[in-house]
């Protein structure tokens, strides 16, 4: 076992909800739980008596709570739970009527906004029935390409309020991002801004607008957010309204929340496009709430009046997580541009005093810049607020573990936590209950049957393999967009192990309940919490004529992961400062920031199958000096030696 790095009081333990909820689980069924990990036992065992007793401590707000707790229990794919249930989303997102603040809002060093809870829900209100008056009804889609800030919450609930369905992205996004996501999933009405502000500079979308409007027939209404500019230049945006025209209305309409079944749709997210387009993952309305609610006060202990913060963007669904903090009595703290401005690197421990934060929520490699910087907010910044911090994205290393406890703050709860898009939630969380041991994220989520299996298909302690769930739970999501008879969802999820979810990470359980993460198991790259398609990569490199093909990997470099794209070129071409200038500004171009490599190498060959699919897997082992096994499957196995050079040769360049 790794080294302890902190513990909870015996007072800290018993005030919390989770140890409350016990106690109840206890009185109800005659149990005698005792800690954190018999009520994770009991969860597991009994899934059904579980989240329908959790359904009721955590006051979920319905029409109607369903007879059937769980429908095709044995058949994980089709199972459906509370299969009769009638609420809605925004409803209990928006109980809060009181002058108490809501939403905190920076952009950077440029702008601060403050909402109260009832001025979010006029605003939502407002826009609630505006979009009702232009057609939008249950299941129409409604996207936003929007950053981190009030205005998108705000369209969140208003599309939630009236059973229709949420998606976004960030404008860091470039177009053919955009249009390879949104042009899937056909929406009605479009919200944009006019522009967003990165490291002190202002960057305009009014352009990228235009392009993706033009591109998306299905829109018969844009909004734009004037964020930037209050007199915003455009040319030809369909059906143009301003946001803030709308949601500043003197008139204050009746909100009016339609209610929708348990299972309906509420989010289109988006998969990381590896093999091709982004899959369209749907969640539905309350397997979101309930497991949302579920980890916020159970595994975070959020409560009323709570500030939570967690840096991310709208194309991450961290925000989705974030807002649904909102269920629970919270204030939201929303950052949006760089974590590390120009003339301050500490913008955020800036806002966690100012703003007194109680939870924290950054990436993994935040945390590790910040520790490269040499930041140490625990001498320059008072943080007595903070109770807990939260990291994902990546597995966070030893030194951030104890960059954290020596240099932010040592009485603090540093939980390390995973899941994904896939299941809008987590899969493996942190507990105030619980000690924090170096090295470990703390504990599986409460009501999911989370074990490590070997490649036998059996579950193993104490040694590495696939982190696999085997029972149902409620946000699994509830199919894929445009796909009617399920191949792609049972393809992504349940063709290793047959009826038992495959998340595709690569870790370890031990005795005591603790995980550790060793990263992904497939070849999906990951940037800051932001998943990245090698394909998106590639349908960029490729389309520069001097470049023939490409394999793009993640490499593991003294605890920081960082992207390396191989290139193979026309002729006798020869890779320059130059062309590697233009591959990087095609990538950023046309997708985001985040997807452009850290380093470029030209190679003479790209490794490939027999039938001509780019073995990833056999390159990103090369490049670690790691065995590659089933050679004979390759086309061309000889030219792993170039990448075998390149990593640990005597000309090595990595």
């Amino acid at each position: 076992m790794n080294t302890m790095l902190w513990q909870p009081s015996s007072m800290e333990i018993d005030t919390t909800q989770a140890c409350d909820f016990m106690q109840e689980v206890n009185k109800q069924f005659q149990t005698k739980l005792g800690d954190f990990e018999d009520l994770y036992q009991w969860s597991c065992n009994y899934p059904e008596l579980f989240w329908s007793s959790f359904w009721d401590y955590a006051s979920i707000i319905a029409e109607k709570k369903s007879n059937q707790i769980l429908k095709n229990r044995e058949d994980f794919l089709n199972s459906e739970w509370f299969p009769q249930a009638k609420l809605n989303f925004a409803n209990n997102l928006l109980s809060d009527r009181s002058n108490n603040p809501a939403i905190v809002f920076w952009a950077e060093d440029k702008r601060k906004t403050y909402l109260s809870h009832l001025d979010l829900y006029k605003q939502v209100a407002r826009l609630s029935f505006w979009l009702k008056q232009n057609g939008v009804k249950k299941g129409d889609r409604v996207a936003g390409f929007l950053p981190n800030m009030p205005e998108t919450v705000i369209s969140m609930l208003a599309t939630a309020s009236l059973g229709a369905v949420w998606t976004s992205c960030s404008p860091d996004f470039g177009v053919q991002g955009v249009l390879d996501r949104f042009g899937q999933v056909e929406p009605k009405v479009f919200i944009c801004v006019d522009g967003y502000y990165y490291n002190g500079k202002e960057f305009s979308c009014l352009e990228k607008n235009e392009k993706i409007v033009s591109q998306l027939p299905s829109v018969e209404h844009t909004l734009l957010v004037r964020f930037v500019t209050d007199s915003p230049y455009f040319q030809d945006l369909t059906q143009l309204f301003f946001f803030d025209e709308i949601v500043n209305e003197s008139t204050n309409p009746d909100l009016e929340f339609e209610s929708v079944a348990f299972n309906d749709p509420l989010y289109i997210l988006f998969s990381s496009g590896t093999t091709g387009v982004p899959k369209c993952i749907v969640h539905g309305v309350g397997g979101t709430l309930i497991q949302h609610k579920k980890e916020h006060m159970l595994h975070c202990d959020i409560k009323l009046g709570d500030r939570v913060f967690f840096f991310s963007t709208c194309g991450w669904m961290m925000w989705n997580w974030l807002v649904s903090s909102l269920a629970s009595g919270a204030t939201l703290m929303l950052y949006e541009g760089s974590p590390f401005i120009n003339n301050n690197d500490n913008i955020l421990f800036d806002f966690a005093e100012q703003e007194k934060f109680n939870f924290m929520g950054v990436s993994a490699k935040y945390l590790d810049t910040a520790r490269k910087k040499e930041l140490c907010p625990r001498e320059t910044h008072n943080l007595e607020s903070l109770k807990m911090i939260l990291s994902t994205g990546s597995a966070l290393s030893l030194d951030c573990f104890d960059y954290v406890y020596q240099k932010v703050k040592s009485e603090v709860c540093l939980s390390s936590i995973s899941g994904g898009t896939d299941i809008v939630s987590c899969f493996v969380l942190g507990s105030p209950m619980l000690p924090v041991y170096r090295g470990e994220l703390q504990t599986r989520g409460l009501g999911l049957s989370v074990e490590v299996w070997d490649e036998k298909g059996e579950s193993v302690i104490d040694q590495k393999g696939e982190l696999v769930c085997i029972k149902t739970f409620p946000s699994k999501p509830t199919g894929f967009w445009n796909d009617d008879d399920r191949k792609k969802y049972r393809q992504s999820y349940f063709d290793r192990y047959p009826n038992v979810w495959c998340h595709g990470d690569f870790v370890s359980l031990n005795l005591n309940g603790g995980m550790v993460f060793y990263g992904r198991s497939d070849t999906t790259l990951n940037r800051g919490g932001v998943r990245i398609g090698t394909a998106e990569i590639y349908r960029q490199v490729e389309k520069l004529e001097e470049v023939i093909e490409s394999v793009v990997v993640e490499q593991n470099r003294q605890d920081d992961m960082r992207i390396i794209l191989f290139v193979k070129l026309r002729d006798s071409l020869q890779l320059d400062d130059q062309l590697k200038g233009r591959i990087c500004t095609q990538i950023r171009s046309n997708t985001s920031p985040r997807h452009v490599p850290d380093v470029i190498i030209q190679v003479s060959d790209i490794p490939r199958t027999k039938s001509g699919k780019i073995v990833e897997l056999a390159v990103q082992k090369a490049i670690h000096n790691l065995p590659i096994d089933n050679k004979t499957a390759l086309e061309n196995p000889e030219v792993l030696q170039e990448y075998y050079q390149l990593c640990s040769g005597p000309n090595s360049l990595l």
